[in-house]
């Protein structure tokens, strides 16, 4: 079984609702910390047959579930849509980059964590030594709701490509996309609960984090994140954190103004705002600040919360909350409203705002607010804008509009992805590992650094012959001392 609903009684259930309408979805078990346990344990059970496969035959079994995903992708796509509010173009968006990653993840497992030899030293040249990377066995996955399918998936599939089992659960607001995810990979690997599914609210959370996992991978916020590792920290279960932004973007003088007022827009508002790593606040050199607040307000103009060509509502209601205090403090504080306003409050959905004159230790500036909101500060320099930047206690991305030295930007910036003339492009590209710093959480997932987090390193020497001086035994000379003392001295003395 891949599903704990088909075996295991239900004592209390919930419902998840279609946040534009209201409209019931599903109704999920809320699963115990028994029923949790005895997930984790046949995940342990399965571990052993999943674990014991081969690369090959693992990358097959993954690039069939994949072809599920695109060739069913028409349901998946209208079941997001469904249980986020969000349209059904922006659902296919996560899809395709769903895809990109399972197949890097599948295709790369083997290269990058198979048995390889490594450089010996002159002191053990005598010594073959080998790294390899050992599955760590059954890992935990705590989703969100805001990309139920790319985001948890980030996770799941370089888990399971790396040879790990998974017990996964999903947002309370979006667990019927991950019924089908994991319900549909049990169409593909179905002689083991590889991949299983438990739903409920924070308890089934904290309850995954002390069943036993080896791995316990979580995307939330950083209150939530604290509480998760808190949880971990009892049984040393080590865990990948990635808990929000406050992302920056920078625009400087010779910036393309087009293409970053086109990028601030949509990345501030895409998904209703409701993106990690969006962009929650804009530094623009003083030279173009005019020009580019105007592009900024023509664009954010034409949109409107609701229409298929925009966002959708707030997926979690009360974030709405969240957004009014910041925009009503900002507002209270002294800053401008350019586009929309208090008026753009109009739950389930909010309409983009844009904020000019604000103070920068206002909540708009420092936390996150996950919606449509956009300050846009004027600053006299790259270098005010850099410090402003990294003057947060987040380090998730950041992005970079420049005609020249944007990569020299980049590389000042205290953060773990950085996109220079693009926007949120470093989640894109699957062999990019994808994470933060600070508040933003530690730990990695996608790519190479993605797949090793969900492993144990394994190194191994094997002596092939011995040596002339052998420095691991009691009865060594100690002549020989002295003249490994001189080949150190020799090989490592200089320049000093």
């Amino acid at each position: 079984m891949t599903t704990l609903d088909a075996d295991l009684s239900v004592t209390s259930t919930f419902e998840s609702t279609n946040p534009a309408s209201g409209d019931v979805i599903g109704t999920f078990p809320v699963h115990s910390p028994d029923d949790v346990r005895a997930a984790v344990e046949r995940a342990r059970t399965a571990a052993a047959w999943w674990g014991g496969l081969d690369f090959d035959a693992r990358k097959r079994r993954l690039l069939g579930f994949k072809a599920l995903l695109a060739k069913r992708q028409d349901d998946l796509c209208q079941l997001i849509s469904r249980e986020t509010g969000k349209p059904v173009d922006d659902a296919r968006i996560e899809l395709v980059l769903a895809i990109d990653h399972l197949d890097w993840a599948a295709k790369h497992a083997e290269k990058v964590l198979g048995p390889r030899r490594v450089p010996s030293t002159l002191l053990y040249a005598n010594h073959r030594a080998m790294l390899e990377y050992e599955p760590a066995g059954v890992v935990g996955v705590i989703g969100p709701w805001n990309y139920p399918l790319h985001t948890p998936l980030g996770s799941i599939t370089y888990a399971l490509a790396a040879g790990n089992t998974v017990v996964y659960k999903p947002s309370e607001y979006t667990p019927a996309v991950g019924q089908w995810l994991v319900r549909t990979f049990g169409d593909v690997v179905g002689e083991h609960p590889v991949l299983q599914l438990v739903t409920g609210f924070g308890e089934t959370g904290s309850a995954l984090c002390r069943a036993g996992v080896d791995v316990l991978a979580f995307t939330g916020s950083a209150s939530t994140g604290r509480k998760v590792m808190a949880a971990c920290a009892e049984t040393l279960t080590k865990v990948v954190m990635e808990c929000g932004g406050k992302d920056a973007m920078i625009v400087t003088a010779d910036a393309d103004l087009d293409a970053a007022a086109a990028g601030a827009v949509w990345a501030s508002c895409a998904n209703a705002g409701q993106t990690c790593a969006g962009v929650e606040r804009v530094y623009v050199e003083a030279p173009v600040y005019d020009a580019f607040v105007d592009k900024v307000v023509t664009a954010a103009r034409a949109l409107r919360a609701g229409t298929d060509d925009a966002f959708g509502p707030m997926t979690m209601p009360s974030q709405i909350d969240v957004i009014r205090r910041h925009l009503d403090e900002a507002l209270q504080r002294g800053a401008r409203a350019i586009v929309g306003g208090p008026e753009s409050i109009d739950p389930p959905y909010v309409h983009p705002v844009v904020l000019v004159d604000v103070p920068e230790d206002t909540a708009v500036m420092r936390e996150e607010t996950f919606g449509p909101l956009l300050p846009i500060v004027k600053v006299a320099d790259v270098d005010e804008a850099v410090a402003r930047t990294n003057d947060s206690d987040y380090g998730l991305g950041a992005s970079v509009y420049a005609s020249e030295g944007g990569e020299a930007i980049a590389r000042r910036l205290r953060v773990g992805m950085v996109a220079v003339n693009s926007v949120i492009s470093f989640a894109a590209l699957p062999a990019l590992p994808f994470g933060g710093r600070g508040e933003s959480g530690f730990g990695r997932i996608h790519g190479e650094d993605g797949l090793r987090e969900f492993t144990q390193p394994r190194a191994i020497t094997v002596k092939r012959f011995s040596a002339p001086i052998d420095v691991a035994r009691f009865d060594r000379q100690s002549w020989a001392m002295t003249q490994i003392g001189r080949a150190v001295k020799l090989l490592h003395g200089r320049g000093a």
